[in-house]
C-alpha cells in the first residue's frame, strides 16, 4: 500500500469479501435473533477462514502474532458495506480474544484460540461498568485476595454494556487488585462463563448485537487465570483497543459508503420535480460532499493503520483521528440517506433503517468521540 492507494491485490480481496459476504453470510444474519449470539453465522466465519484472519498462525507464534493492522481494517469496512451482523461479529471476537493471544499464556491460548478460531467458542471484552466508562481507569470490580499464598482473589461487582454478554463462553476480565490507585492497580483475567458465581442478563440496547451485564458473586480466579501480570491489566486493554480503535473507524467508512450507494441509486431512480433526484443541485452535492468526507476518513483510517504496524510514535493521535472522523462521517451519511429516500428508510428492515440503528454506537464505544478529542488535543500539546 502506497500512501494514497491499495494495491490490486487488497482491491481484489476486499471485492472478493464483499461478494462472499453477500451470498453466503448475509443469510445467515438475517435468520439471527436481534440481542442474542448468532452463533450459525459466528461459525460461518469460522468455516469462511474469516477469523483465522484474526489471529495468524492460530497464536502459535512465542508472542502470540498480530494481525496487520491494515487487513484487520480491510477486513471490517468490506464486512461492514455487505453485512453489519457479520462485521460486529468478527470484531467481538477478535476484540475479546486479542488480550488472550497479545499476553496469555501458552496454556491460555491453546485452550481457546482453536476454539474461537472455528467460530465454536464466543468471546466478550468486559472493560466498562455501571460508573466506568469513558473513564475506563476508574473501574472498581475487585479482585480480593483468597487465602494467606497470594495464589488467588474473588472478583466481586458488575460489568455493563459488554457485548456478548451474557452469553459469551468466556470473557476478558478487567478488576481491580489494588497494587496501585488508578490504572496501575488493575487486574486483566480470562474468566470462562461457567466459573461459579459468575450471572449476568441482557439489556434492551438499540443495537442488533447482544449487549448485557456480567454480575461476579464471589467468582474464584487464581494465577494461571491472569492475562500478562497482576496489576499491568490497563496496559492489556489498552494494548487491544490502540489495535481496534482504527478498525472502529473501518466498519464506520463501511456504513457510511453502504449508506451513500444506497442514496446514490435510491436518486438516479427516483423522479421528482419533472426528473431525478439527482438532477437537483442541492441533493447532488450534498453526496458529493458526503462522497469527499467518507473517502477522507477512509484515508486516515488507512493511515493509522499503516503508522500502527509500522511502530510509528505517533499512532495514539493517529487512531484518535480516525475513528473520530470515520464515526462521525458515518452518522451524517447514514442520516443524509435517510432524508434523500423518506420515509421508505424507516420503514422496519429497510437497510438505512437497519444503519440508523448501528450507526450510533460507534460514536460512543472504545472511546467516545469527545474522548478521541481528549487524546487528540493531548498529543498535539505533547
Amino acid at each position: 500500500m502506497t500512501a494514497f492507494a491499495l494495491d490490486s491485490e487488497d482491491v481484489a480481496w476486499c471485492a472478493e469479501l464483499r461478494a462472499l459476504t453477500a451470498a453466503q453470510l448475509r443469510p445467515l444474519a438475517e435468520k439471527g435473533e436481534p440481542g442474542r449470539i448468532n452463533r450459525p453465522l459466528v461459525a460461518a466465519l469460522g468455516e469462511l477462514g474469516l477469523l483465522r484472519r484474526l489471529f495468524p498462525d492460530g497464536g502459535t507464534a512465542p508472542d502470540g502474532g498480530t494481525v496487520r493492522a491494515l487487513d484487520l481494517c480491510l477486513l471490517r469496512e468490506s464486512l461492514a458495506q455487505e453485512c453489519t451482523e457479520a462485521e460486529t461479529a468478527l470484531a467481538l471476537q477478535g476484540l475479546g480474544t486479542y488480550p488472550v493471544l497479545q499476553s496469555g499464556t501458552p496454556e491460555q491460548r491453546a485452550r481457546w484460540l482453536p476454539e474461537v478460531t472455528a467460530g465454536r467458542a464466543v468471546a466478550a471484552f468486559a472493560l466498562s461498568e455501571p460508573g466506568a466508562g469513558s473513564d475506563a481507569a476508574a473501574l472498581t470490580l475487585a479482585a480480593e485476595p483468597e487465602g494467606t499464598s497470594g495464589s488467588g482473589w474473588r472478583l466481586t461487582g458488575e460489568k455493563c454494556w459488554i457485548s456478548n454478554a451474557p452469553e459469551a463462553d468466556f470473557a476478558t476480565v478487567f478488576a481491580r487488585t489494588g497494587e496501585a490507585p488508578g490504572a496501575r492497580g488493575v487486574t486483566a483475567f480470562l474468566v470462562p462463563a461457567d466459573r461459579a458465581g459468575l450471572s449476568g442478563a441482557h439489556l434492551d440496547m438499540l443495537s442488533p448485537h447482544p449487549i448485557g451485564t456480567l454480575v461476579f458473586d464471589g467468582v474464584p480466579v487464581t494465577r494461571a487465570d491472569v492475562l500478562g501480570e497482576p496489576g499491568r491489566g490497563f496496559g492489556v486493554a489498552m494494548r487491544t483497543l490502540n489495535l481496534f480503535r482504527p478498525s472502529v473507524g473501518a466498519f464506520a467508512v463501511g456504513m457510511a459508503q453502504a449508506a451513500l450507494d444506497a442514496a446514490l441509486e435510491h436518486t438516479a431512480a427516483r423522479k421528482a420535480f419533472g426528473g431525478p433526484l439527482k438532477d437537483l443541485q442541492s441533493v447532488a452535492h450534498r453526496l458529493a460532499d458526503l462522497a469527499t468526507r467518507i473517502e477522507a476518513a477512509r484515508l486516515l483510517v488507512y493511515a493509522a493503520a499503516a503508522a500502527y504496524d509500522a511502530g510509528a510514535p505517533d499512532v495514539a493521535k493517529r487512531a484518535a483521528m480516525a475513528k473520530l472522523l470515520a464515526t462521525e462521517t458515518a452518522q451524517e451519511a447514514v442520516d443524509a440517506a435517510v432524508q434523500v429516500h423518506g420515509a421508505r428508510a424507516l420503514q422496519r428492515g429497510h437497510l438505512l433503517e437497519h444503519l440508523y440503528r448501528e450507526v450510533r454506537a460507534p460514536r460512543i464505544y472504545e472511546g467516545a468521540t469527545e474522548v478521541q478529542r481528549t487524546i487528540i488535543a493531548r498529543e498535539l500539546y505533547r
